[in-house]
């Protein structure tokens, strides 16, 4: 069964975030339900098509505002799917100012998450 962890960029964008971007933000999220729900249900991460859905290196997906009401300023919310624990991880969340910064932070953040589990791997 998935579930999400809230990492602590992601936390710390999202208790700024709503106030300035309601609309987006309701809409980024609204797409990760979706989502969501589709894994749940049995859906192949790999084959999972929306056309909210970004995919970007190391396994990133970006969840953009698509579908939200009215004129909505690009967002992206960075998450990463580790099927092996079946957990979604929220890294952060950007515009198309940050998109470069939130991609290289993303990627990080998966680097650090794999690399503990190769060695796992490796030692025993």
């Amino acid at each position: 069964m998935w579930n999400l962890r809230a990492e602590s960029e992601y936390e710390k964008r999202a208790r700024k975030w709503p106030k300035k971007y309601h609309h987006e933000f309701i809409a980024v999220h609204d797409n990760l339900d979706t989502f969501v729900e589709a894994l749940r249900i049995g859906a192949n991460l790999e084959q999972t098509k929306f056309g909210f859905i970004h995919r970007e290196p190391c396994g990133i997906i970006a969840i953009d505002q698509k579908g939200g009401k009215g004129s909505l300023k690009e967002t992206r919310l960075y998450l990463y799917p580790d099927k092996s624990s079946q957990i979604i991880h929220l890294i952060t969340l950007g515009d198309k100012r940050t998109q470069s910064e939130d991609i290289r932070y993303a990627r990080e953040f998966v680097g650090g998450l794999i690399q503990p589990q190769n060695q796992q791997n490796t030692d025993g």
